[in-house]
């Protein structure tokens, strides 16, 4: 990994000698001399490698690290960055504090791909590409966030977006198919460099003698394997992508504010920016993260610096609602149905035995969105109307119950909250 890391070290030494002659021309000579040190830095860093000595963390901070991810820690602090940056998106969108970030992304990134654990997951063929995403993802994010803050100013001041002054126009020949063209070109020799220097060879036919542990989707299904861990099958696998794509289907329908459209912006549009970043980053990208990173042998979670053992054992402990309601809190034993009743009689123990659960739902799918239309959501519930209003609070609900729901089957090791095997039905 040594060549590599000098390699990697040096592309960020020379992306900093960048940003110290854009700080020089533009005469702001202290971020000059915070970008030179930076460069400096990651210089003797390239040179350590180069050398065979790459930096590495020390053997605390990696057991540290790995002690305070888990599953909950993950999915919590992901939560609070993404509300952190919300909340101080105005200070996180300067271009100081985004290239902070990366540097600082970079050299953590760089001090673990020295530990050999991390480097046999994250430098795998295929995962490699999912690692250049999330800095590709990371910077448009941002980019779209700068534009949206930038916008924001300007509506505040009584002037226009930015898009309303983008007049000119050109022809689509030459003009845009001659970039294209360019695009096209530096993407092949980015491509055909790639595949010389990283190989990924195709594996052998499949063999259902000898499956791989753990076997695992595409990266883009990966995502959908790991919600298979706290749901059903029928639910994590068919519910909810047909909801994903039925949601985005009806949101032309759903929403009805004439403003924010056509231009970046988060102040006009703010329920619409945060809903949509935390079901992209948090459900769908996290989620992908998790999957391919952290999730070893038998599927059991693993640390960033753990060494992925086949021999470890993953602790199942998963309990239903209802035999946690009737037993552990009722002390009794579950409602069931004689063996001579009918069919209303074998209804009526499921119905029982599934107390907890119904109400539960019954809760939070009929009670809550009536009680956010009152308090919370009232000015989207005047402003939709009864039937826009209950498609959206619906759709928005199911995608919070994700994150509850592996929450309380991490906290509590629940399972299902109604589980009705009779009729194929466990959520």
């Amino acid at each position: 990994i040594s060549p590599w890391l000098a390699v990697y070290y040096a592309v960020f030494a020379a992306a900093n000698l960048g940003a110290v002659v854009y700080c020089a021309r533009r005469k702001r000579w202290a971020w000059m001399f915070v970008w030179l040190i930076a460069a400096i830095g990651f210089g003797l860093l390239a040179i350590m490698s180069a050398a065979g000595r790459p930096w590495e963390l020390t053997a605390e901070a990696k057991h540290g690290i790995d002690a305070i991810l888990s599953p909950a820690s993950v999915m919590v602090g992901f939560l609070a960055f993404l509300v952190i940056v919300y909340l101080g998106r105005a200070f996180f969108v300067r271009p100081a504090a985004a290239w902070t970030g990366l540097n600082a992304a970079g050299l953590l990134l760089g001090a673990s791909l020295a530990d050999r654990h991390f480097a046999g997951v994250v430098g795998q063929a295929d995962n490699v590409p999912i690692l250049a995403m999330v800095f590709l993802l990371g910077f448009f994010t941002w980019l779209g966030m700068a534009q949206a803050v930038e916008n924001d100013r300007r509506l505040a001041r009584g002037l226009p977006p930015r898009e309303a002054e983008f007049a000119d126009k050109v022809f689509v020949w030459p003009n845009v198919v001659y970039l294209e063209l360019i695009g096209l070109l530096i993407a092949t020799a980015v491509l055909v460099v790639w595949s010389l220097a990283l190989r990924a060879p195709l594996e052998g036919p499949a063999n259902p003698a000898l499956t791989p542990n753990p076997s695992k989707a595409p990266w883009y299904f990966v995502g959908l394997q790991e919600l298979l861990v706290y749901f059903d099958p029928w639910f994590s696998g068919v519910t909810l992508p047909a909801l994903i794509v039925l949601g985005l289907l009806a949101i032309p329908y759903i929403d009805v504010n004439p403003e924010g459209n056509g231009y970046y912006t988060i102040r006009r549009r703010r329920f619409a920016w945060l809903v949509y970043h935390f079901g992209f980053l948090q459900l769908w990208i996290l989620l992908i993260l998790i999957g391919t990173f952290f999730r070893g042998p038998s599927w059991g979670f693993f640390g960033l610096y753990e060494p992925r053992d086949p021999e470890t054992l993953v602790a199942l402990h998963n309990v239903k609602l209802s035999t946690w309601f009737w037993a552990d809190v009722l002390g009794r034993d579950l409602p069931r149905a004689a063996s001579d009743a009918g069919s209303l009689g074998r209804l009526v123990a499921i119905g029982l035995r599934e107390i907890a659960g119904l109400v539960a739902m019954a809760l939070y799918f009929v009670g809550l969105p009536i009680v956010l239309a009152r308090t919370v959501l009232r000015t989207f519930y005047r402003r939709m109307g009864p039937s826009r209003y209950t498609i959206m609070v619906l759709l928005l609900l199911m995608m919070v119950l994700i994150p509850i729901k592996m929450l309380l089957h991490w906290s509590f090791h629940l399972s299902y909250l109604v589980s009705i095997p009779e009729f194929c039905l466990n959520i």
